[in-house]
């Protein structure tokens, strides 16, 4: 069983929740969510919004915070091997709930299926709230090219702060 090791990103004005589904290795190593250096994570919200991709985890979270977007995973603990979300046995879903209550948040995205479906199934009926369901930016999905993570992404700019 692992428990997940970050708070979630989250400042004053954030409207809109990303959630993955829980931190890979590479990121639980880099202390930092979507840490594995070919994840596409932050070069599509940088583009999104016309900057340079941070290469530091506080450049990403000044980035997330100065658009309004607050970063978390659905789970706060699981048994998983490596990265494989196909492997996450016994899921511990993390309070979501109790994060709108205390935010401005009122959508939800999250990256990839597996993390829309424990959404849907672990938190949706506490939270009331619709996830929509975004590609995974892992290197894992090559089927998606930069560009079309990006127009997929849209969604998230559109909920920006202007």
């Amino acid at each position: 069983m692992i428990v997940h090791p970050f708070e979630p990103v989250c400042g004053d004005r954030a409207h809109t929740l990303i959630l993955g589904t829980f931190p890979s290795v590479r990121s639980r190593a880099e202390g930092f969510y979507y840490g594995h250096p070919r994840n596409r994570f932050w070069p599509v919200i940088a583009r999104l919004f016309g900057e340079v991709d941070p290469r530091d985890n506080a450049g990403r979270a000044a980035l997330a915070r100065r658009h309004g977007i607050a970063i978390w995973d659905v789970l706060a603990s699981c048994e998983i091997v490596g990265a494989s979300d196909a492997s996450i046995r016994d899921p511990v879903p993390n309070d979501i709930a109790a994060l709108l209550r205390r935010t401005s948040v009122r959508t939800i995205c999250t990256t990839g299926s597996t993390a829309w479906r424990l959404y849907h199934r672990l938190c949706e009926p506490a939270t009331g709230v619709p996830a929509t369901r975004l590609p995974s930016t892992s290197p894992a999905n090559a089927a998606w090219c930069l560009d079309d993570l990006v127009r997929a992404y849209e969604v998230v700019r559109a909920c920006a702060i202007p």
